[in-house]
C-alpha cells in the first residue's frame, strides 16, 4: 500500500479554511479522490471556545506541558499565534501516513514552512477570501470576538496572506463550492502523480513492459 499523502492548508482567520475541510471529510466515498482522509488535530494552549471539544478540535494543553512536549521533540511543527502555541505531533502524522491514510493539517504559514522542509513531499494549500471587505464581514458574523479583536485579526491576516506565493496551490473561496471543487481536483491530481501510480499499480506496470 502507498503511504498517504501530506496536505498543508493554510488561511487567514474567516477566509473558511476549516469550512472547507469539514466539507472535504463528509463527502460521499464516491465523491472523494482519497482512500482515507484525517485531520490532525494539533496541541494548543489557547482557551477552549464554546462548542469545542478536547481531543476533537485540539488537544488543550497547559504552556507549562507544552514547552515540555517542545523540549522532548514532540512536534513536526509548531508556532505563536496571537499569543498561542501550537504544534502537531510527528508520530502521529507519520504514522496515519504509514497506514494509508491521507493527513490534512490546518496550519499557518510558518507551521507549514517548517513541515515543508522535514517533509518537502508535502503538498500546500492557501486559501484566500475575494476581499479584504469579505474577510472582515466573515469575522464579524462570527460574534465571538469584540472590534478590537476583529481589528487585530484583519493586520494578522494581511501579514499571513503575503506569504501565500510559498504555498503549492491557490484556491479563492469567492462561491464555496467552487472553492470546494478546486480543493478536490488538488487531492485528486495529486493521487496521479508518477511516484503514486508506479507504486499503486506496479504488477500492471511489470506486466505491460514484460
Amino acid at each position: 500500500m502507498p503511504d498517504g499523502n501530506l496536505y498543508l492548508i493554510s488561511a487567514p482567520s474567516g477566509a473558511g479554511k476549516t469550512s472547507l475541510v469539514k466539507a472535504l471529510l463528509a463527502a460521499p466515498a464516491e465523491q472523494r479522490a482519497d482512500a482515507g482522509l484525517c485531520v490532525s488535530v494539533s496541541h494548543t494552549t489557547r482557551p477552549k471556545r464554546p462548542g469545542e471539544e478536547h481531543g476533537v478540535n485540539y488537544h488543550f494543553v497547559d504552556v507549562d506541558t507544552f514547552h515540555d512536549m517542545q523540549n522532548r521533540g514532540v512536534f513536526l511543527e509548531n508556532a505563536v499565534v496571537f499569543g498561542n502555541f501550537y504544534g502537531t505531533s510527528r508520530d502521529w502524522v507519520k504514522a496515519q501516513l504509514a497506514q494509508g491514510w491521507d493527513v490534512i493539517l490546518e496550519i499557518d504559514w510558518q507551521g507549514a514552512a517548517q513541515v515543508k522542509q522535514a517533509m518537502p513531499e508535502a503538498v500546500s494549500i492557501f486559501i484566500l477570501p475575494p476581499s479584504r471587505a469579505a474577510l472582515e464581514q466573515r469575522l464579524t458574523a462570527r460574534g465571538q470576538d469584540d472590534a478590537a479583536v476583529i481589528a487585530e485579526r484583519m493586520a494578522k491576516a494581511v501579514n499571513e496572506m503575503s506569504h501565500y506565493a510559498q504555498a503549492d496551490y491557490l484556491v479563492i473561496n469567492d462561491d464555496f463550492d467552487t472553492a470546494l471543487a478546486d480543493l478536490r481536483a488538488i487531492l485528486r491530481a495529486n493521487t496521479l502523480r508518477h511516484g503514486v501510480q508506479a507504486q499503486r499499480h506496479a504488477a500492471l506496470l511489470a506486466s505491460l513492459l514484460s
